[in-house]
């Protein structure tokens, strides 16, 4: 987690991964991996862009019901400091350009752990009505569910 968390404002998940730093990172870093465990399965992600580069794209569409792609994802990496942190925002979109609705950024940290890779997402929002709002579209049951998928897809390949 991050030394600026605000409860009111925050919403954090982690987990344990038992896998080494360096596959979770893969996992999360290499586009086919990443759209194995993205978005709640029975849906599907297609990763459109992602430059892991600060200011690079972080675009992906999903297929609900095995459905049409549409849009789900467009935003812009703020940090990527290998092996250990990806942070990220829908508020920008790549090249910094401001997003139309932006909504959260999110700090994804990987440290060692006795029995593998502790994995931390601390979604951070700019109001807490907007925090809320995330709370209750389901942050923990969604982000929980692409938490178990990655940690699923990582421990596999460890």
């Amino acid at each position: 987690m991050t030394d600026t968390a605000r409860p009111d404002l925050d919403l954090t998940i982690s987990r344990i991964i038992r896998a080494p730093r360096a596959v979770v990172w893969r996992a999360w870093t290499d586009p086919a991996s990443f759209e194995q465990w993205w978005v709640p399965a029975p849906s599907r992600c297609r990763v459109v862009d992602m430059e892991l580069r600060p200011g690079g794209a972080l675009t992906t569409q999903i297929s609900e019901d095995g459905g049409e792609f549409v849009p789900h994802m467009n935003g812009c990496f703020l940090a990527v400091d290998e092996f250990e942190r990806i942070v990220f925002t829908n508020s920008l979109v790549g090249g910094w350009r401001p997003a139309e609705q932006p909504f959260m950024t999110a700090i994804i940290t990987l440290t060692d752990h006795p029995t593998g890779t502790e994995y931390v997402a601390h979604v951070m929002h700019k109001n807490n009505a907007d925090r809320n709002t995330h709370e209750e579209m389901g942050f923990y049951d969604g982000w929980g569910t692409v938490t178990e998928q990655l940690a699923e897809l990582a421990e596999r390949q460890a």
